[in-house]
This record gives C-alpha cells, structure tokens and sequence, in this order.
C-alpha cells in the first residue's frame, strides 16, 4: 500500500502537469480582467503544448527506443526529450504568452526554459537532477511571488506546497530514483530561476 501511495505521487505531481498549474493559479489569483476566451484559449493551448505533446513525442521516443520510461531514469534518456522541452517552452514564450500582454506568465516560463536547459546541461555532462523537484519548487516560488504581487493570502497554498515538496522528494527516494544531492540539485535549479525572474515583474 506504501509502494502505491508513494508511485501515485510521482505520477500525478508528474513534472508535465507544474506549467498548468502555475497558468490556472494565475488566472485564478489575479484581479486584473482578462476576457474569458482569451483565458480559455491560454489554458487550451499551454495543455496541448505542455502535456499532449510532449505524451505523444515521449511514445514516438519509446518506439523507437530512445526511451524506456516515462521517468528518465539515465540522464542519457534524457537529452532529446529536455531538448525537445526546451524548443516547446521557447514556443510558448514566442507564440503564446507575450511579455507585453501576460508579464507574470511570461517570466514564469522563461524561468521554466532556464531551468531545462540547466537540466539538459547537467545531463549532458552525465549528472542527473530531479525533474519533478525542479518542475515542483519552479511552481513553489511562482505561487509566492504572485502572493506578494498582488498582495493576497496564500498561506494555505504555500502550506500545501511545502507538504507535496516533501511529499515528492519521499517518493523519488523511496523509488529510489533519485539520491538526496540530486533532489536537493533539482529543487534549487527549479527555484533560482523564478526567484531570480521576480525582478523583472515583482
């Protein structure tokens, strides 16, 4: 019953779903209006580019054995489809979220791109990161920011999240597919970049 538990929390805090969440909790937090089907049509196009194609490319990946699991346990599993992560997220910057039109979002996926390609990096020389520690504290310190942004209280969002961190960095550990240096490495390669984006919107 443990094993499942904890397999159940790798898989629905996957990595792939952290840029949807972090869209909906904006929308869902800021008072500034924005017209329904322009939200709608944010939300439809970063599901599609975020986690339909990625899903589809990762069994293309497997089909021809460029890949064994969802999990990209070696880092050499890992470099086509960061890559292919990196070229994504670059065209949601340029054709979906506009720095003029959505700054927090904007900035949130280009924290998003820095910390694949620091990832893709790491993996390149052979060390491996966390992903979902560095999909998980990327939307930590998002949510944070945009608390003091726009001046509202998240403290139950922050409680939550500091729960399913640890919640995430017991299940990688007890799967053992991951050491505690390269979950510590994934957590601070997820947040730097935000907090260091919160300058240009904060």
């Amino acid at each position: 019953m443990k094993n499942f538990i904890l397999k159940g929390i790798s898989f629905v805090f996957h990595p792939l779903i952290m840029p949807l969440l972090g869209v909906l909790f904006y929308f869902s937090k800021t008072p500034r209006f924005i017209p329904e089907p322009v939200i709608k049509a944010k939300i439809f196009s970063i599901i599609i580019l975020t986690i339909i194609l990625p899903i589809l490319l990762f069994f293309l990946l497997k089909t021809i054995n460029r890949v064994d699991s969802i999990y990209l346990k070696s880092t050499k599993e890992r470099l086509i489809p960061l890559f292919i992560n990196c070229i994504i997220t670059a065209l949601i910057l340029i054709r979906v979220l506009s720095s003029k039109e959505i700054v927090e979002l904007y900035y949130f996926f280009l924290g998003i791109l820095c910390s694949t390609l620091a990832c893709l990096i790491l993996a390149i020389f052979k060390v491996k990161a966390s992903i979902h520690m560095i999909a998980a504290s990327g939307f930590f310190m998002f949510a944070v920011a945009l608390g003091i942004h726009f001046q509202i209280n998240i403290n139950g969002t922050i409680a939550i999240m500091m729960i399913i961190l640890g919640a995430i960095a017991t299940s990688r550990l007890h799967l053992k597919a991951h050491t505690n240096q390269e979950l510590i490495i994934g957590f601070f390669i997820g947040l730097f970049p935000q907090f260091i984006f919160i300058n240009y919107w904060l």
